[in-house]
């Protein structure tokens, strides 16, 4: 114990203790992220890799934080179509800084809008479980797929796309996914699995349903072994970067209270035709 932490009173103590974190120290002139000195980690460590270190407390193994980093690039922007992205360019044009334009963007991505990753990795997390506790690959798909649908709807996250037949992203995902497996610096358990869901939901159609972005990074996520919900957390830091592209285009390009839609075109009214106001005593 210091000197300093020696001469506390409970009081100063109790100040001290009121936050408690094994993610930084830092002192007058020293700053650690897990121990590790910032002077030593600067120049060495990648973003990717700092993330890793941050959120699992030790720097990724050879490889690891390639293939997060993969992830993270994969999904940075999906254009103004995507509300959080049509919402930072929006907000950008109400005249508020670039950080008002992010969080008001980051604020939208949720259960339906960002949240697709971690229900994938859910989907990937409990079929495994039904595969350890004795059941075939395609009958843990098709139990995990059932209870899925029971919990979100028909809909299943990670697979199919609105606007591409085929996301462009996927395949080149799992295909370093792959080659990772190749050199072991993952199992390839969780490719797998999501092949295999993707089969599933294929099974009777005229058109197959493939995997999108959101479950090829949730392949990665999962066999890298990230919890679900940090999913949700990678995604909201990779789209961050498109967002804060188009918020800054935006303020580049002026505009000033841009909505959803060109202002020579209306909403859609279905309510009460027109009316009078009774007068008063009627």
């Amino acid at each position: 114990m210091s000197e300093i932490n020696q001469a506390m009173d409970p009081g100063q103590q109790l100040s001290q203790d009121w936050w408690r974190t094994e993610i930084i120290d830092m002192r007058p002139g020293e700053i650690r992220y897990r121990g590790y000195p910032i002077e030593q980690l600067i120049g060495q460590v990648s973003f990717a890799q700092m993330i890793w270190l941050m959120l699992r407390g030790e720097l990724p193994g050879p490889g690891q934080g390639e293939l997060l980093d993969a992830a993270l690039m994969a999904a940075v922007d999906h254009g103004p179509q995507a509300p959080s992205i049509a919402i930072a360019r929006m907000a950008a044009t109400c005249g508020v800084g670039l950080n008002n334009a992010m969080a008001s963007a980051v604020n939208v991505l949720g259960d339906v809008h960002g949240g697709a990753g971690e229900q994938a990795v859910e989907l990937y997390q409990d079929i495994a479980g039904r595969i350890d506790e004795g059941a075939a690959l395609d009958q843990a798909v098709s139990a995990g797929l059932a209870h899925y649908r029971d919990l979100h709807g028909r809909f299943v996250s990670g697979f199919g796309h609105r606007f591409h037949p085929v996301d462009p992203r996927a395949p080149r995902l799992l295909a370093l996914v792959d080659q990772a497996a190749e050199k072991s610096v993952v199992n390839g358990r969780f490719a797998a699995i999501a092949r295999a869901v993707e089969r599933a939901l294929g099974e009777g159609r005229s058109k197959p349903v493939p995997m999108n972005i959101d479950g090829a990074t949730a392949v990665i996520y999962a066999e890298l072994g990230f919890p679900a919900p940090l999913a949700r957390g990678l995604f909201c830091l990779s789209r961050s970067v498109g967002i804060l592209a188009h918020a800054w285009e935006q303020t580049q390009q002026g505009g000033r209270n841009k909505g959803p839609i060109p202002r020579q075109f209306l909403w859609t009214y279905d309510g009460t035709p027109q009316r009078d106001v009774p007068a008063q005593g009627d």
